[in-house]
């Protein structure tokens, strides 16, 4: 094998660059032509492919986001989207292809894997829902970014006593919500993983006042049952008793922005030269993960079918440290 491509695809994550960056390099080393692919799968479509080398990679790290950006196609989720792709690599002399992204871009990835063709995925998506990886890039940035987000929302809520409903990203998994409020010191965590009524988050915020405390902080992931607006609206007719006055924020693709942190940094280039590195010994369908603090391979078809598990019980935890 003599070139190979890279691609980013689905939505955005802190480390990506460090990622194609490790990609690039170490392929080199290992006497590889690496060709980056544009705008994700669409643009492998429209054979957006150019030659990356060592300088068009150098300082990228420290940026956020992705240098050959993403874009959704619904062309590619068809057999003549695939097959389009497929011909357009071998056009190119591709002959083997690292998908950086989440679910939906691994299964892609796996998608050209059964045509046949050589893929290798890496972890990356900061909903951290990914079957094959403890951990994704670019987790850690989003969740630091919700943490500084709390901080500053409990200075403000302290000053004029009021209950904040913060909604984080994470799609349908709860992760950021539970990790954001464990570390925050929230009253509160609403996830999908786990039912909660607004009942009993009114009745969480309304102890909190009587117990004196200054504000009340509430982090509800955006693919809970009660995202931030229902519980807004719930809240509402309700304020009197609750004795907070309430407020709504929502983080939105802010968590996304971030620079990448030191860690996101360097699991996105110890993932990008493990994903090489499968290549380079002809190891093929499989996502390249980090579990247990090493590089592990994890069958497309284990990552494709197979649902991650959140531990639910870190919600007791953060209910008794509140």
């Amino acid at each position: 094998m003599k070139r190979i491509a890279v691609l980013t695809s689905g939505g955005d994550a802190p480390g990506m660059n460090a990622a194609i960056r490790s990609v690039v390099r170490t392929g080199i080393s290992k006497g590889f032509e690496i060709f980056g692919v544009r705008n994700g799968y669409a643009g492998l479509i429209a054979g957006n492919l150019n030659p990356l080398g060592p300088r068009d990679v150098g300082g990228i790290m420290q940026k956020g986001g992705t240098i050959l950006g993403s874009a959704r196609s619904l062309e590619f989720k068809t057999p003549e989207g695939q097959r389009m792709a497929i011909r357009n690599l071998n056009s190119f002399g591709v002959e083997g292809l690292v998908v950086i992204g989440g679910n939906g871009s691994q299964t892609g990835g796996h998608a050209l894997w059964k045509l046949g063709y050589p893929v290798v995925g890496v972890a990356s998506t900061i909903d951290n829902d990914l079957y094959g990886s403890d951990i994704t890039i670019g987790v850690d940035t989003a969740l630091n970014v919700a943490l500084e987000a709390v901080d500053r929302l409990k200075v403000t809520a302290s000053s004029h006593q009021r209950a904040f409903l913060l909604e984080v990203m994470g799609r349908d998994c709860g992760y950021l919500a539970l990790m954001t409020a464990l570390a925050g010191g929230a009253e509160a965590v609403l996830i999908p993983e786990v039912k909660v009524t607004p009942e009993e988050v009114a009745k969480i915020i309304s102890e909190a006042y009587e117990k004196g405390k200054a504000h009340a902080i509430v982090i509800v992931a955006e693919g809970a049952e009660y995202n931030a607006e229902r519980l807004s609206n719930y809240f509402k007719e309700h304020q009197g008793r609750m004795g907070f006055d309430l407020r709504v924020a929502i983080l939105g693709h802010i968590q996304r922005g971030g620079t990448p942190s030191a860690y996101d940094r360097i699991l996105g280039s110890r993932l990008g030269a493990g994903a090489v590195e499968a290549i380079a010994r002809g190891e093929y369908g499989v996502l390249c993960g980090w579990v247990n603090s090493a590089l592990k391979y994890t069958p497309y078809e284990d990552v494709v079918n197979k649902k991650k598990e959140l531990d639910t019980s870190l919600v007791e935890l953060a209910r008794i440290l509140d």
